[in-house]
């Protein structure tokens, strides 16, 4: 038998990793043998998994805690899945889902039944991240409808835009000049006149 790994991944740098790091310790993994990444979960391009990948020798044992830890995305699960086991022939075990342990049952019906709950929960990953995301797009689509500002909150207006802008609407001054009175790049003092304009006329 090879070496223990162990991969941990979080979506974001706020998420806590302590479920997955127990976890490995109880699998024996050593701590040097862990490899850990902050960021979603949509693609392999991260830089603790690749590190990993170039580590794996043939024999080692490589746990996750769950599928959706792996990835998150269908197609590259299933590739990667089959990068681990067929081209690096280590063997991986995903706690949570004993049956996903692929040192039990190498033989032709031990495979069959893994590769039928990989695919299977697999697509449920892939599936749980577009419903968030729908989720997400809907809850931000009905917050705008009751009115809801998103962003940034503007800084106030200096106290010279006002006189600054009628001079400027009038053609006494250039855009220039009234962002210079007003203390503004150019580009600001315009983008603000617009909004300006718009409230003063709504």
């Amino acid at each position: 038998m090879g070496n223990l790994y162990g991969y941990i991944r979080v979506s974001t740098r706020e998420q806590n990793e302590d479920r997955q790091l127990i976890a490995m310790r109880e699998m024996g993994v050593p701590l040097s043998n862990i490899y850990l990444d902050k960021q979603s979960g949509k693609d392999f391009d991260r830089p603790q998994y690749k590190k990993l990948l170039r580590k794996l020798k043939k024999d080692d044992l490589l746990y996750i805690k769950s599928i959706d830890r792996l990835g998150r995305n269908y197609e590259e699960i299933q590739n990667q899945w089959r990068v681990l086991t067929k081209e690096k022939v280590v063997d991986i075990c995903v706690i949570d889902m004993p049956l996903l342990d692929t040192r039990r049952g190498k033989d032709l019906l031990g495979t069959f039944l893994s590769d039928i709950v990989l695919q299977v929960l697999s697509f449920v990953s892939e599936n749980e991240r577009t419903t968030i995301r729908q989720r997400q797009a809907e809850g931000i689509a009905a917050a705008k409808a009751k009115g809801v500002k998103f962003g940034r909150v503007p800084k106030p207006l200096p106290d010279e835009f006002h006189n600054a802008y009628q001079c400027w609407k009038r053609g006494e001054i250039t855009g220039s000049e009234a962002a210079r009175e007003c203390g503004l790049p150019r580009s600001t003092f315009i983008y603000r006149a617009e909004i300006y304009e718009k409230s003063t006329l709504s």
